[in-house]
């Protein structure tokens, strides 16, 4: 069987309306590219037609693979077993909502063979209209860039191109709480990017909400900075003086002052002061507790409920099978 030069990754949430589109204009990129592919769609617990749109699709080429989860686990779960089951020597990671333009592989594919082990797409502007959203975005990129301990690329989403030993490399990192543009930026290596005009969404609703960016963003900064435990432990330092000096002046004016002060309102302060610090700090440290927690557990990932793939593992190199 002839290698696989690109694989394709697309995770699928309720894309009915995407779907057909997104197929049709890759298709006709990689026969316009002149490579050998495969596409792998992941159709990740939707609720809508996805899944019989996608084996449909299947059904007339056979490049076109799918993994049909028991559920929803997430987008970043979703690719990541797009990234263990894809065999090509060349991997991409698109989005189906046609935000960022198919068109765009080309140009990835170009500067990648150049010498680059990732070439990332950066966004140079978005049409998106929610500024919530925009300022969500450029708010959690100036915190993660400050507090983390690697260099992650602003302005990026996970729609990148990536050689075969960096996508062996990502596999080998077996985190439940996955944040892969930020492991991608961990793992080093020769990277690059191309800049582009982000569009809005073709149709469909989004599959992020703000409770999903909002744990996506939690995810990112607390896989990748120990910060948010660091800054406990210095309010917990600063609460600790401020109550020292309070009691010392609690007691001086007891001692010595022949009135002595009510502290109705400074006992009150302090204690809802002192509580709400606890309260965050504990919150903090319960956030990575319940990370170590999920690592303990050792379960799966995913759970697969169909696929049309059949491949095997040997010493960290995919071999298709099929």
């Amino acid at each position: 069987m002839k290698p696989i030069e690109l694989s394709v990754i697309i995770p699928i949430f309720n894309e009915e309306l995407n779907i057909p589109t997104l197929y049709e204009r890759i298709n006709r990129l990689m026969k316009h590219m002149g490579v050998s592919h495969e596409i792998i769609f992941i159709n990740d617990g939707s609720k809508d037609s996805s899944i019989f749109l996608i084996k449909k699709i299947c059904s007339s080429d056979s490049t076109v693979k799918f993994i049909d989860f028991s559920r929803n686990f997430g987008h970043q779960i979703a690719v990541s077993a797009g990234l263990e089951h894809c065999i090509g020597q060349y991997v991409v990671i698109i989005d189906a909502d046609l935000q960022d333009p198919p068109e765009l592989i080309k140009d990835l594919y170009e500067k990648i063979v150049k010498g680059f082990d990732v070439v990332y797409a950066k966004r140079r502007s978005r049409k998106d209209k929610s500024f919530i959203k925009k300022s969500g975005y450029k708010l959690f990129y100036k915190i993660l860039s400050k507090i983390s301990q690697i260099e992650i690329p602003m302005d990026t989403g996970d729609f990148r191109i990536m050689k075969r030993n960096v996508v062996n490399e990502l596999i080998m990192m077996a985190e439940n709480n996955k944040f892969l543009r930020g492991q991608i930026a961990w793992l080093g290596f020769e990277q690059a990017y191309i800049e582009y005009d982000r569009d809005v969404r073709a149709a469909g609703e989004p599959g992020y909400s703000y409770r999903k960016l909002f744990r996506l963003a939690l995810d990112g900064i607390i896989s990748f900075s120990n910060m948010p435990l660091r800054l406990a432990t210095i309010l917990g330092f600063l609460v600790f003086f401020l109550s020292l000096i309070l009691i010392c002046y609690t007691l001086y004016s007891y001692f010595f002052n022949s009135l002595t002060p009510q502290g109705w309102a400074s006992l009150m302060i302090s204690i809802l002061f002192i509580g709400g610090i606890q309260l965050l700090s504990i919150g903090i440290i319960g956030e990575y507790i319940g990370r170590i927690q999920n690592e303990v557990r050792k379960r799966p990932l995913y759970v697969l409920k169909d696929t049309n793939i059949v491949k095997k593992y040997h010493d960290n190199l995919i071999i298709d099978n099929t």
